[in-house]
């Protein structure tokens, strides 16, 4: 499955719910999340960035890694690919995520009492959107 490409994010659901679960509710933000996945076969580095901010993640599928949280956090999990869907277990939610037709979707489900699914739904974007963006 091809992940690789920029992509920019069109719709946000429960973001805010998300956000607050895991005590990020002050990184709320207006601007739209760009999302870059680069791959060579199973290894992959997926980046978000809006202005002023980046979060990046460099795995290969099926390995142990050292993943880093929004917060910044490091931990070891595995990224696993299965059924066409990139998963990993982060600490405080479960994140998936998989290209239906040009879009890439991702989904993170937290955990506990007030549990919350968040999905955000990203079109890629070309060289010229990428630009107005910065």
């Amino acid at each position: 499955m091809a992940f690789a490409g920029k992509y920019e994010s069109e719709n946000q659901e429960n973001y805010e719910e998300f956000l607050e679960a895991l005590g990020l509710l002050s990184a709320m933000t207006d601007h739209n999340v760009v999302t870059e996945v680069l791959q060579d076969g199973h290894d992959f580095t997926w980046t978000q960035s809006i202005p002023n901010w980046a979060w990046s993640n460099k795995f290969t599928i099926g390995q142990e890694c050292e993943l880093v949280t929004m917060k910044g956090d490091k931990f070891k999990a595995t990224v696993l690919l299965e059924g066409g869907k990139i998963s990993a277990q982060f600490p405080q939610y479960q994140f998936t995520a998989e290209i239906i037709e040009d879009k890439l979707v991702m989904s993170c489900i937290t955990s506990g009492e007030r549990a919350w699914l968040s999905k955000e739904l990203a079109r890629g974007c070309n060289a010229a959107r990428l630009n107005m963006l910065q």
